[in-house]
This record gives structure tokens, sequence and C-alpha cells, in this order.
């Protein structure tokens, strides 16, 4: 069994996936910033500074001023708000992360290239034709 664990381990896959969610746990604090730091900021901006957060439901029909005495006192909250915030940060996340990849993928594309080709020669003529050739020598 310990042999089978380390044969599965020692795949390639395993060891891409490994490192790719270590990569993706560093880079999620990254785009959390770049969201939180900067776009989110933008937006506000734009918007007048309006936060979805607040808005919330109580579902017992008290009167809280906000969504946080609410949880407090332990009536029982529909988050409308904080769901909505949750769904534009996820595609603020992803459509940062789409601009990351395309690119990384254009990078890529430029590294890839074939540098300075070096000019084709123009091949001479084939065995064929010079066997042609001496036999129509010969003919005359």
């Amino acid at each position: 069994m310990i042999q089978e664990f380390k044969a599965f381990i020692a795949r390639g896959n395993v060891m891409d996936m490994a490192v790719g969610i270590i990569v993706g746990a560093a880079f999620t604090a990254i785009v959390s910033s770049l969201v939180g730091d900067i776009i989110n900021p933008v937006i506000a901006l734009f918007t007048g500074g309006i936060d979805f957060s607040g808005w919330f439901y109580a579902l017992d029909g008290g009167e809280y001023v906000s969504l946080s005495e609410a949880k407090e006192a332990g009536a029982p909250v529909f988050a409308i708000g904080s769901f909505i915030m949750a769904v534009i940060n996820f595609f603020i996340v992803a459509f940062a992360v789409f601009m990351l990849v395309k690119m990384v993928n254009r990078l890529r594309a430029v590294a890839e290239k074939p540098q300075d080709v070096a000019p084709t020669v123009p091949a001479g003529p084939s065995e064929l034709d010079i066997l042609i050739e001496i036999r129509d020598a010969l003919r005359k």
C-alpha cells in the first residue's frame, strides 16, 4: 500500500496539481487585494459609494439598524446584500483572472514564436532530375 501511495504521489499530474494549489493560494491574496483595494474603490466612486452588504431582511419581523445588530440579537436574516456583493466580487475576480491568463498566453505565444528563422535555400535538382538529364544526354 505504501508503494502504491508513493507511485501515486510521484506522478507528474499530482505534483503539477500541488504546485497549482500552492500558487493559487498565493495568487488569491493578490487578487483579493486587487479587488478590495483597487477595483472596489473605483466602483464605489462611480456608484456613489453604494454598499449592498447592508441590505438584509430579518425573518423575525424585528426592526434592526444594521445586519450586525440583527445577527447579535440572534435574529434569522436573509443577507441579500452580502450575497449580491459576493456575486459582484466573483465577476470582478473572474474578469481579473481572465485578463491575467490572456496576458500570460500572449507572452507565451511571443516566447514560443521562432526568432530569426534562417531563410531556406532552394534545393538543387533532385536525384531523379539528374538521372533524367544523364539519360537524355546518353540518348543524344
